[in-house]
Parts: structure tokens; C-alpha cells; sequence
């Protein structure tokens, strides 16, 4: 009895596992011939109101063309600072100061920091500093974090910490030189900056002082032991003259290492003696920003389903009465 019993009930749950599945298909059936319908009602639709809706596109054109006509031109360019005396964190945060002027449409005190006439600082539209990211720590820039989304924790791709970029949007090209000289003005007027760099540089000094005693006290060390195997007899075959010139040898590894370490050094502080030193400068954009496309992207689709909602409300507009009525 017990059995039967059992066996029943194991029947009667593949049954209602197996009607659940039909429902679920059946279910599933009904959505997609739903959107099939849809899909179709819609292409039918769009190609019956062809003419307003092509007539939407064409007036989208061409008040994005009158916008364009309208309008104040911009143009954006882009600076490529090395930070020399201070991390490219501090100085990205120091010269977003100026991109708070910008959005606070503080001319006066734009003029100010970048020490340039009020009428210059009226022009530009924004100045912004930004992260460059390396990939794969190959110490080569690829990309530019315009977005500020790149992931601190991201061990891969990594902020550089030797330079930055700025990028500045301006109403006239002929003006990216002064704001460029600018730019620089503003950092090297900061106090920190300076004494930071001061102090880089004569450590250098200090640096290379030592490297230059060292270099004398090898070279002095290296004709020592020269003059020593020169005078010093073989005693057991030329055995000894052997492991002497062998020693001898060894110093000149330590100075040409000192030797190449000055040189770069001395280079650092010839070519990147100063605060920032610009690695590449604006270029001179070859077309405006706001063209056609800047503002048809925007415009084109706004009128197209501005136009396309008036259809079908014009479509529908005996049920939306009866809703409208009944309610």
C-alpha cells in the first residue's frame, strides 16, 4: 500500500513538472509572437509615415546647420606637461584650479592666475588637467583619462607620475600660445613648487659633487694598482700579474657606472631644470568642435521622436479619447 502510494505521488510530480515546462514554453511562445507582431506594426508603421518622419530628419539638418551658422566657434587642443619637482597628482589638482574659474565663469580671476588680459580670459572656455595612463608599466603614455574612470587599484595600467596632460577649449586658435605661457606662469609663480625644485636642484649639485670625487678616487685607486703590477714579478709562472691586472679590470665597471650615472643626471637637470617643461605643445586644431555634427547629434533625434510620438498619438488618438473618457 505503502508502495502504490509512493509511486503515485512520484507520478504526480512528473506531471506537474512536466506542465510547468509546457506553461513556461507556452509562455515564452506568446512574448515572442507578441514582439514579432510588434516589430512588424512597427516597420509598417514607419514606412507608412515615411514622408513626416523623413521630413523630421530633414529638419533636424537643417536647424543643426543654423545652429552651426549661429554660433560661436570653439576649438580644443591639448599640452603634455613633465612635472620635475613635484608629483603629477599635486600639480593635476593645482591646475584644476583653473578649471573651477572656468565653470564659476570667473574671468577676473582666470586673468589672474594666468596672468593675461581679462578680454584673453573671456575667451577661454575651460582649461582641464587630466591623467595619462600607461599600460603594461612600459613607462610609454597611451592614453589620456579624460574621463577620470581609470581604477586606482588597477596594478596593469597605471597613473604616470612624471607628466600629465591639459586641455584647454578656446574660442580662438591664435590665442593657445599665450594661454600655454600662462599655464606655465601659474605654476612656477607657486611658492611650494619653487622651494621643491630649488631643492631638487641642489641636491643634484651635491649629487654630481660626490660622483666626480668618486670617479677621481677610482681613477686614482685604478693607476695605483696599475703602477703596482707594472713593478711587482711574477713568482710562480706570471700567476700573480695575472690576478692583479684581473682586479684592475673590475674598476673600470664601477667608473663607467658613475660615469653614466652623472651624464644622466646632468642631462635631467640641463633639459628639466625647471618646475614643468612642456613635452608637447597646443596644436592647432583643424576644425571647429561644434560643427554640424556636434549639434545634429543632439538636435536629428530630438525631432525625429518628437515626430514619431506625434504619429502615433495622432495614430491612436480615438482609444486615448475612449480612455481618456472612460476614466
Amino acid at each position: 500500500m505503502s508502495e502504490n502510494t509512493n509511486n503515485k505521488n512520484v507520478r504526480d510530480d512528473e506531471i506537474d513538472l512536466l506542465d510547468l515546462f509546457r506553461r513556461m514554453g507556452n509562455t515564452i511562445g506568446k512574448w515572442l509572437k507578441a514582439l514579432g507582431r510588434a516589430f512588424l506594426i512597427s516597420i509598417v508603421f514607419l514606412l507608412r509615415k515615411w514622408l513626416p518622419l523623413g521630413l523630421s530628419l530633414v529638419a533636424g539638418v537643417g536647424v543643426s546647420l543654423l545652429m552651426k551658422s549661429t554660433s560661436e566657434s570653439f576649438f580644443t587642443s591639448d599640452l603634455t606637461l613633465k612635472s620635475n619637482a613635484t608629483t603629477s597628482e599635486e600639480l593635476i589638482s593645482y591646475i584644476n584650479k583653473l578649471h573651477t574659474y572656468c565653470l564659476e565663469s570667473n574671468s577676473e580671476a582666470l586673468s589672474g592666475a594666468l596672468s593675461i588680459n581679462p578680454e584673453l580670459a573671456g575667451n577661454i572656455i575651460d582649461i582641464s588637467a587630466f591623467w595619462i595612463i600607461d599600460q603594461n608599466k612600459d613607462r610609454i603614455p597611451d592614453y589620456v583619462d579624460y574621463k577620470n574612470n581609470h581604477s586606482v587599484y588597477d596594478t596593469t595600467n597605471i597613473r604616470m607620475q612624471d607628466r600629465l596632460d591639459i586641455r584647454a577649449i578656446i574660442k580662438s586658435t591664435q590665442e593657445l600660445s599665450t594661454v600655454r605661457d600662462g599655464i606655465i606662469t601659474f605654476v612656477n609663480c607657486d611658492s611650494l613648487f619653487q622651494q621643491k625644485n630649488r631643492l631638487r636642484l641642489r641636491q643634484s649639485q651635491e649629487l654630481l659633487a660626490r660622483y666626480d670625487y668618486d670617479i677621481l678616487q677610482l681613477d686614482s685607486l685604478q693607476k695605483l694598482k696599475l703602477e703596482e703590477t707594472k713593478v711587482r714579478q711574477p713568482q710562480t709562472g706570471g700567476q700573480m700579474i695575472f690576478l692583479q691586472e684581473q682586479k684592475t679590470q673590475l674598476l673600470y665597471n664601477d667608473i663607467y657606472t658613475l660615469y653614466s650615472r652623472k651624464q644622466n643626471l646632468e642631462t635631467q637637470n640641463t633639459l628639466y631644470k625647471d618646475i614643468v617643461t612642456v613635452l608637447s605643445d597646443f596644436s592647432e586644431p583643424a576644425k571647429r568642435d561644434n560643427g554640424g555634427m556636434y549639434y545634429g547629434k543632439r538636435v536629428i533625434p530630438i525631432f525625429f521622436f518628437l515626430t514619431l510620438l506625434i504619429l502615433i498619438l495622432l495614430a491612436n488618438h480615438k482609444k486615448l479619447k475612449e480612455v481618456y473618457n472612460k476614466y
